[in-house]
């Protein structure tokens, strides 16, 4: 659940967003660094077809990138999110960092510690591949130091956040896992992360 985004120096259990853990005990891991994905099954052979689109979120260069209004996410703040991605733009190649809700309570700051429920997508497929949210998660992730030891996307994309606020962060592979050897290394990664506490540096 929890190995979701973490790059941190070694790749998180999860976010290695890349950051968790199953079972006993929680990980401090980021998301998609420790997470064995399985490997995607056969794509069902279709009839041809005329038509020269790009299939919907194939990754495929179109003539115009995808932005923050092009990507839906519904459900509450604090409840696990449902991600829709578009099929009519191409993935972001730069990262993109945008408040779906804004928070009221402490600011994390760089060196700020704090508590994140976070859902991953994976751009390629448009599927949820982890969440920490309940039941399928194991609850937020804690985050020592904010602004360090997770992938770069993490490492700016927290920066700002408030307490009860939720955020959407998509993260290209430059700032994810690429060269790394994790099996996310070439995804573009779309993560909503919602800071459950945040406590001062």
């Amino acid at each position: 659940m929890s190995k979701v985004l973490v790059v941190v120096a070694t790749v998180m259990g999860a976010l290695t967003l890349g950051g968790c853990v199953s079972g006993e005990q929680r990980s401090s891991e980021p998301p998609g660094d420790t997470v064995s994905f399985p490997p995607p099954s056969a794509p069902e052979e279709a009839p041809p077809e005329e038509s020269s689109e790009p299939p919907a979120n194939s990754g495929v260069n179109t003539a115009v990138e995808c932005t923050a209004e092009d990507i839906t996410v519904t459900g509450a703040a604090d409840q696990h999110p449902e991600i829709t991605l578009p099929d009519n733009c191409s993935a972001p190649t730069k990262l993109i960092v945008a408040d779906l809700a804004p928070g009221t309570g402490p600011e994390a700051v760089e060196g700020a510690a704090m508590q994140a429920n976070y859902a991953l997508t994976a751009w390629s497929s448009g599927e949820e591949i982890e969440t920490s949210y309940p039941p399928s998660g194991q609850g937020p992730l804690p985050i020592d130091t904010v602004g360090s030891g997770l992938i770069e996307a993490w490492n700016q994309g927290l920066v700002g956040m408030r307490q009860g606020g939720r955020r959407l962060i998509v993260a290209p592979p430059e700032l994810a896992y690429a060269g790394s050897g994790n099996e996310l290394e070439n995804e573009t990664l779309v993560f909503v992360v919602d800071a459950v506490q945040v406590t001062p540096a």
